[in-house]
């Protein structure tokens, strides 16, 4: 009876292994928990792609936007774990729990595969502005406190907390002045409105070099490959100072090891594409592909750091 048994239980291991060993038998969805035509929504399309021709299967995309990308999140989180379905997201991930009072699912219900990309912010002023460096409106903002004020896409955006993680640097006291999305906040740094703002190299660099907008820094501790003349906020004026949008993949826990090791083989090898790297060179993003045990630390320091920000700054959600 107890050979049976083994034997029974050894037949079961080597089904289960058979099963994985042909993953994907059906189509991948990986969510974006934001809407269609975004920065993270165009990466994820060019990954999925690929992805699936790396895979020899098809790897679709979904948008579940809404929430500040939470309905997405818990999307994945509470799918089935078995490599079909992942979450492509972004920086409000590391946001989110400090300016939502409470999750729509738990904490470790999802596991990090790989970080993406980083991309810089860029600080910029109107072309107009009397600031021709990022010291200039350093030095204003500390003679006339409460003067300068800032725009963003909105209270919990990368560019609100990247502003405000620079306000508390250097304990300034300027105003924040929040819209509905980076769009019109570009629109009326570009016409003076607001002071200053910081805004993505994609969004930004068209208006830059033209001419409409100053940009004074990048938020990297590097300078940006397509503004390279612009010094980084760290150089120019706050040693440390960083503060990056990121793009990363997630699993919902528990997916089986050898599964998440493919699946993050696949996408490493596509993010060392060449067509791939130049998009998004031409966002102003570096390509990583990470390890998942790096992407968790990565995201340690994030959730860290933007909790610190928040607290100190009495940041709420719109």
């Amino acid at each position: 009876m107890k050979s049976l048994k083994k034997y029974l239980l050894a037949a079961c291991a080597c089904i289960a292994l058979a099963a994985h060993a042909a993953f994907p038998e059906r189509p991948i969805t990986i969510v974006v928990p934001y809407a269609p035509g975004g920065a993270a929504d165009a990466v994820a399309r060019v990954i999925a792609s690929r992805m699936g021709t790396r895979l020899g299967g098809s790897v679709i995309v979904d948008n579940k936007a809404g929430a500040s990308g939470t309905i997405g999140e818990a999307y994945v989180a509470k799918a089935q774990a078995d490599g079909y379905t992942m979450l492509y997201d972004a920086t409000p991930y590391s946001i989110n729990p400090h300016l939502f009072p409470r999750m729509p699912y738990a904490a470790n219900a999802l596991q990090p595969l790989s970080l993406v990309l980083l991309a810089p912010n860029v600080l910029i002023v109107p072309a107009s502005s009397p600031f021709k460096t990022v010291n200039d409106l350093i030095a204003k903002a500390k003679a006339e406190p409460g003067r300068l004020n800032f725009a963003s896409g909105g209270s919990g955006t990368v560019q609100r907390l990247a502003a405000e993680l620079f306000r508390q640097k250097l304990g300034l006291d300027m105003v924040h002045v929040p819209y509905k999305s980076g769009g019109p906040a570009i629109a009326d740094t570009m016409g003076g409105q607001v002071d200053f703002m910081f805004g993505t190299v994609a969004a930004t660099y068209p208006l830059v070099s033209s001419g409409k907008l100053r940009a004074l820094a990048v938020s990297a501790p590097e300078r940006s490959r397509r503004l390279p003349d612009v010094p980084t906020v760290a150089e120019a004026a706050i040693s440390g100072y960083e503060a990056y949008e990121w793009n990363g993949m997630f699993l919902p826990a528990g997916t089986p090891a050898d599964i998440a090791s493919k699946l993050q083989k696949a996408l490493a090898e596509v993010l060392q594409e060449d067509e791939v790297r130049q998009r998004l060179a031409d966002l102003g993003a570096q390509p990583i592909g990470s390890t998942p045990a790096e992407f968790a630390t990565f995201l340690k320091k994030e959730d860290a750091k933007w909790g610190e920000v928040v607290r100190k700054g009495h940041i709420k959600l719109d």
